[in-house]
């Protein structure tokens, strides 16, 4: 049976998004899988799998925003910013929850963050992790990212904090950590992180591993996705867009429908994708089949 579409996934701490994945895949017995964003080995939460032709959305989604719920820890840090790593510096700053609220206000906005040494950035095609545990100097770029909000909900411990993180896709929290550290003088560690949100999904909706051997999960349907009027296409039509043609909009019954507007295309069987009215046509904006 080909299965289409979305599951979301709780991803256990320890396991790497791709083995998450691959298990899916094989237990659903999909053609195709693959994720709307990686979490790392020692994150946990949301894990959207995308299945068959929803492996087609990586795109489409790869900008989504994402919520993080992640403690924070002041006074030391590791060569990677989590627990995964060596302690390279460590002070006896004291920090006081209004201390944290402060400082993280001055990073709500856009601004170049710069990456992890310790992570999947790339440079000159090799990941920036591999360099770094060789031992090599790794020079890293940043990158404008965007931080919508960050609220710190609660102190655990002296100079350990609950923090919940609102940002663009892209956003390293790690370095948000280290960051923070720097403008309280003092330097930071991530024990862990959870995210609870990415675009419109959400971490409450989501099934573990053993809900999915058991067949106790739904697969959300790639047309349930987007909430934006729909067409059906005649076949004449449908091959005229699958081909790239572009078909007037008042062909299809949208001569009414202002430039930019997203539309779900079905054909005569199958939802198509989403198209877009580019001057008074439609074009196959994203393709699902």
């Amino acid at each position: 049976m080909i299965i289409n579409g979305i599951i979301l996934l709780n991803k256990e701490r320890g396991v790497s998004s791709n083995k998450v994945v691959n298990k899916v895949k094989y237990l659903l017995k999909a053609e195709k899988a693959g994720h709307l964003g990686t979490l790392d080995v020692l994150g946990e939460g949301l894990l959207p799998i995308t299945l068959g032709k929803g492996t087609k959305l990586f795109e489409y989604y790869l900008n989504k925003d994402k919520v993080y719920r992640t403690t924070f820890k002041f006074g030391q840090t590791t060569d990677t910013l989590d627990l995964e790593g060596e302690i390279t510096l460590q002070n006896d700053v004291k920090v006081s929850i209004d201390d944290v609220k402060a400082a993280s206000k001055s990073f709500i906005g856009r601004f170049p963050q710069m990456p992890p040494a310790f992570s999947a950035k790339k440079v000159n095609g090799q990941k920036a992790y591999d360099l770094a545990r060789a031992g090599k100097d790794v020079e890293l770029t940043p990158k404008e990212i965007e931080i919508y909000s960050i609220d710190v909900l609660k102190e655990i411990e002296d100079n350990t904090f609950l923090l919940e993180v609102h940002c663009s896709s892209g956003t390293y929290i790690r370095s948000l950590c280290r960051d923070i550290a720097e403008k309280l003088s003092t330097y930071g560690v991530m024990l862990d992180i959870q995210r609870t949100k990415c675009g419109d999904f959400y971490l409450k909706n989501a099934y573990n591993i053993e809900d999915v051997k058991e067949g106790n999960f739904k697969i959300i349907q790639l047309e349930t996705l987007f909430d934006y009027e729909s067409i059906r296409l005649n076949k004449t039509q449908e091959e005229k867009i699958l081909n790239g043609v572009l078909l007037p909009a008042a062909e299809v019954g949208l001569d009414n429908i202002s430039n930019t507007n997203q539309i779900k295309i079905f054909g005569e069987s199958d939802f198509l994708g989403i198209g877009i009215i580019i001057e008074n046509k439609l074009k196959l904006d994203l393709r699902l089949i």
